[in-house]
Formats: structure tokens, C-alpha cells, sequence
């Protein structure tokens, strides 16, 4: 089974286009919980309300052998039913992201990963040849400062686009294989719904929701596909650290279970 395939039966199975970000920092834990322990915890509370998983490798890699170790850990934990994707943002050189690729896809066994355009294709072609696996391109992300390069406006044949425009398009013509994504922040609800409009069937990582202030309205609003399987929204800091004390997991399952609910509603709302 691919990421896709995975992500929509998942997707179908808990009723959810939630996915929770495992941006696990040990400065937020409890005394002397480690990582791993965390994660486990927040995953048995969460893994019937969601569609995916998303840990970031930064949180992982500050913490060294022992972080990458809690990494391994917590994806073998998740198991083969939910998709994994890792949030490493990678791209290099052909080479060298022949690395990153196999060290994620071969090592990890992540499904999917995010990364980065700037490079061009030929450093996204050592993942996207993973035909069974996920690769979701940075576009429009989430962070204020997505504007220093993504909102400028680049001369095409017939007139103008912005950055991200240009390459939303050119993800999707190397999307032979049906494995491709954008990262279209929730923070930028034209933007989203402008991405959707043009690319009804690609899938969509949707971050931004909660802390970083997007509307989840407007993104089950703009960036919902009619099939409802290939748009993930993802919360991290909100479900992570609902709470600081022991009762971590429950608050934990109980903002996924309020947000996964709630994105259930809106989806209602609109196909009404």
C-alpha cells in the first residue's frame, strides 16, 4: 500500500483530516519523561483521531543519538496502519539527496516527507522515484516570512506569478506518479484557496492551525478536497502541551477529538 493509499484509509477509518505534529521538545516535558515515552503516550491517546502523524526532525536531532534513537522509536511505535510523515524539509544536490531519501524512506521507513523546491527537480528526483512514498514540496508555507521569496512576482510567458505559483505548477507536472504534495500554510487562506481551486485531487499538508493563528474554517473551507483523503491539517503545540501536568494525554486527546470534530463539522457545513 502507498502513502496515498494509506493516508485515505486512514483518513476513512477515524473520520479524520487531523494529523498531530510530533514537535516533541524536552524542555516541555515532564521531569525526567524522555521522548519516546511522551510520544507513545500522546500516540495511544490520539491514534483513532487521526489521519497521520508528523514529527519534525529538528526536535529530534538537537537531542543527538538519543533523540534519533526516541525518532526510530516512535515510528516503529506508530506502525504500518498510520502514515508517518517526516518533516525534514530537505534539498540538496542529486547526490547527496540520494541520501536524505534512503536514510528516510530505507532507514526511518517514514511515508512521506516534506522538502524543499530551491534546488530544482533534480533534487527532489531521488525522493519522488520512491513511487510507494509521499514527497510534499514547501509552496506557500505557514511562517511570516514565507513573503520574502514566495509572494515575489517572477516574469512568465503571458505575464506574471508569484514564486509560489510557479512552483505549485511545476510540481504538478512531475507528478507522474500520483506521490506529490504541496505545503500550503493555513495562514494564507486565498493563497489555499487558489491551490485547491487549480489542483482539485493534489494532496494538500495544510500546517498553521491553532498556535500560529490559521482560521480552520477557512482551511476545511478553501483547501478540503471532494474526496476528503488527500488533505491533511496539521496541529502540533496545540494537542502536544494542551497540558503541562500528568493528565498530558488526556488534554491531548481531548483537543484532537474537539479539532478532528470540528473539522468534521465544516466539511458538513460545506457539502450542505
Amino acid at each position: 500500500m502507498n502513502f496515498i493509499e494509506k493516508l485515505a484509509k486512514a483518513s476513512r477509518k477515524n473520520r479524520s483530516l487531523l494529523c498531530v505534529g510530533l514537535d516533541t521538545d524536552p524542555a516541555l516535558l515532564l521531569a525526567e519523561m524522555g521522548i519516546f515515552e511522551f510520544n507513545k503516550a500522546i500516540i495511544d491517546a490520539t491514534a483513532d483521531l487521526v489521519c497521520a502523524y508528523k514529527p519534525n526532525i529538528a526536535f529530534y536531532e538537537a537531542q543527538g543519538n538519543a533523540g534519533l534513537d526516541a525518532l526510530k522509536r516512535t515510528r516503529d511505535y506508530i506502525g504500518g496502519d498510520i502514515p508517518v510523515i517526516i518533516d525534514a524539509k530537505r534539498g540538496d544536490i542529486g547526490n547527496t539527496a540520494g541520501a536524505y531519501a534512503r536514510s528516510l524512506f530505507e532507514y526511518y521507513d517514514f511515508d512521506a516527507t516534506t522538502a524543499s523546491p530551491y534546488l530544482g527537480y533534480d533534487s527532489l528526483k531521488p525522493f519522488i522515484d520512491y513511487k510507494d512514498r509521499g514527497v510534499i514540496i514547501l509552496c506557500r508555507t505557514s511562517n511570516p516570512g514565507a513573503v520574502d521569496f514566495q509572494s515575489l512576482s517572477c516574469e512568465v510567458e503571458g505575464g506574471h506569478k508569484m514564486l509560489f505559483e510557479i512552483v505549485a505548477e511545476k510540481v504538478n507536472s512531475w507528478n507522474k506518479h500520483g506521490n506529490l504534495g504541496l505545503v500550503v500554510g493555513a495562514t494564507y487562506p486565498e493563497e489555499l484557496k487558489l491551490m485547491r481551486q487549480r489542483y482539485p485531487d493534489m494532496l494538500l499538508l495544510i500546517p498553521g492551525v491553532g498556535t500560529q493563528g490559521g482560521e480552520l474554517s477557512l482551511v476545511v473551507k478553501y483547501g478540503a478536497d471532494a474526496g476528503r483523503q488527500r488533505t491533511i491539517i496539521n496541529s502540533s503545540r496545540q494537542i502536544l502541551y494542551a497540558s503541562k501536568g500528568k493528565d498530558f494525554a488526556a488534554a491531548a486527546r481531548k483537543v484532537a477529538r474537539e479539532l478532528r470534530d470540528r473539522i468534521n463539522s465544516y466539511l458538513a457545513d460545506s457539502a450542505s
